[in-house]
């Protein structure tokens, strides 16, 4: 008999809103049907409607996916910061369990200091080079991926490392090439069942991390396929973005191209898992380490505590996950982690401030969870709760933070109006200060004040 514990597909998308997945039902992604592998995942699976990255910034967020934590408590809490040696990740715990793993694109997670003038102590720069195996995070069994993929690669072209650390060049679309590389090792992992004895054989967990549909850093542009953003040029304005300035008008019709994109390659590997007996013993995870609101809410186009920044699709399909619902909980990227371990039957590490999402899946009227605590970094040091209700930021002040930002996500739904500083909401305000004081000393374990705003700094 085969082994049945599930195999784990985890697929990553980078700085994608929620909004893009079709089966969300709004704008700018429904009226495309711009998802439709995805939406099927749903259709079959179980669809979050509120599921919130923990920390907007793309290697804090993968930070905390691999070791189960919050970024700012291991030294993560902003870019180009390596993980802590030693410290153990989900790789290591399926590892330990009789997972084979597998690594598919961007990592992010091995360059430590690197731009810093003179180097510290612990500088490493492995942005175009080969990371090696103890960099990995655990990633032991099949490796095809470069640590700052915008670094060695853009849209069309570029190069990855294998697991030997041998450069993998590649001429088509990144996304279709890491797709491919992620089907290449499935079909390998079932032609390893079919040739090992009951005893051999393995369960594994494959993750592809894709670039899109974030920028392009050098070029500042999104870059969708060849001749694809004419798709989608007549699109629904986002309710967060109408009447705003930042970059939106030119980005967003390659922007959903690169998201409709992923879906064909989402399809493409859901299809590969079906043609090699697989698709029905297989967790497949869909989900992207933070949104993006397209330099409307700071210079840049995410790093804010805006629903824009943290709202994120995430869809799972496979066993413990199925039936086509939709819950209307929240959940935070923390949470994924014990999900992966739950799913594969790995005791839950107690440090974990996460909680499986099987539980929200079987009794979706019972919240996990009745807030999602966020950390801000870069654009100015911040953090934040957000509720159902409503959402609360405050952003370092000196020694304290400070109310900067307070939201009625119900009122408000595409949070134009801060409530921050407004004494007809000060009884709210204060509540919520106070939520976010108990959060911050929870979850980091020390206690930092937060300073309410005055209305005459309104």
């Amino acid at each position: 008999m085969p082994n049945k514990r599930p195999n784990i597909v985890f697929l990553f998308s980078d700085q994608q809103r929620w909004d893009t997945v079709s089966c969300y039902g709004v704008s700018p992604g429904a009226p495309f049907g711009l998802t439709p592998n995805i939406d099927r995942l749903a259709e079959e699976g179980v669809r979050f409607d509120l599921a919130m990255t923990c920390q907007p910034v793309c290697g804090p967020a993968r930070a905390c996916l691999m070791t189960g934590l919050y970024p700012e408590g291991i030294g993560c809490g902003v870019n180009d910061r390596a993980l802590p040696p030693g410290l153990p990740t989900i790789a290591d715990h399926l590892h330990g369990a009789g997972y084979e793993t597998a690594y598919v694109g961007k990592w992010h997670l091995a360059s430590n200091r690197s731009f810093e003038s003179p180097p510290p102590p612990d500088a490493a720069d492995y942005k175009t080079k080969p990371v090696p195996p103890q960099r990995r995070g655990g990633w032991r069994d099949y490796w095809m991926a470069a640590d700052v993929l915008e670094f060695t690669s853009h849209g069309y072209g570029g190069y990855v490392f294998d697991g030997e650390g041998r450069r993998v060049d590649f001429d088509g679309y990144r996304a279709d090439f890491l797709a491919d590389r992620a089907i290449d090792f499935i079909r390998r992992a079932r032609d390893a069942e079919k040739s090992s004895s009951r005893e051999e054989r393995k369960p594994f967990c494959l993750f592809v991390s894709w670039l899109e549909p974030h920028y392009q850093n050098d070029r500042g542009h999104c870059e969708a396929p060849a001749g694809w953003r004419e798709r989608y040029e007549d699109y629904e304005i986002p309710g967060d973005l109408v009447g705003t300035g930042g970059d939106w008008r030119e980005e967003l019709p390659d922007y959903l191209a690169c998201c409709r994109s992923l879906d064909e390659n989402v399809g493409r590997i859901a299809s590969a898992l079906k043609e090699e007996g697989l698709y029905e013993n297989t967790l497949v995870v869909y989900t992207s380490d933070h949104g993006c609101h397209f330099r409307t809410r700071n210079s840049e186009y995410k790093r804010s505590a805006h629903d824009a920044s943290l709202h994120v699709p995430l869809v799972i399909r496979g066993p413990g996950f199925q039936g086509g619902a939709a819950v209307d909980q929240l959940t935070s990227l923390v949470d994924l982690p014990p999900t992966i371990l739950e799913a594969a039957g790995v005791p839950i590490p107690a440090a974990f401030p996460g909680h499986p999402l099987q539980t929200l899946a079987t009794r979706p009227d019972e919240p996990i969870r009745d807030e999602v605590y966020v950390q801000i970094s870069e654009a100015g040091e911040g953090r934040a709760v957000r509720t159902k209700t409503h959402t609360y930021c405050a952003m370092r002040d000196g020694a304290v933070l400070r109310e900067a930002y307070v939201y009625d996500n119900l009122a408000d739904v595409h949070q134009r109006r801060n409530l921050a500083g407004l004494g007809a909401y000060a009884e709210v305000r204060e509540a919520l200060r106070q939520r976010l004081e108990a959060a911050i000393l929870r979850e980091e374990g020390s206690p930092l004040s937060v300073l309410p705003r005055a209305e005459s700094e309104c």
